[in-house]
C-alpha cells in the first residue's frame, strides 16, 4: 500500500512537476513546442479590438 503521508505526497508531486518541466524543455529544444491557448486568445482579442477601433474611428 503506498504511503499517504502529506510529506511523501508532496515529494511525489514535486518529482512529477520537475519531470514535466524537464520534458517540456526537451520538447522545446527539439523544436516541438506549441503556442499556449491563452496567447492565441489574447492575439485574437487584440486583432478584433484593433479592427473595431479602425471601423469606429473612421466611420
Amino acid at each position: 500500500m503506498p504511503e499517504t503521508r502529506p510529506e511523501l505526497m508532496r515529494e511525489g508531486w514535486l518529482q512529477k512537476r520537475q519531470q514535466k518541466v524537464r520534458d517540456e524543455i526537451e520538447r522545446n529544444r527539439r523544436g516541438d513546442y506549441r503556442v499556449p491557448t491563452w496567447v492565441l486568445a489574447a492575439l485574437l482579442v487584440a486583432v478584433l479590438a484593433g479592427w473595431l477601433l479602425i471601423v469606429f474611428l473612421n466611420g
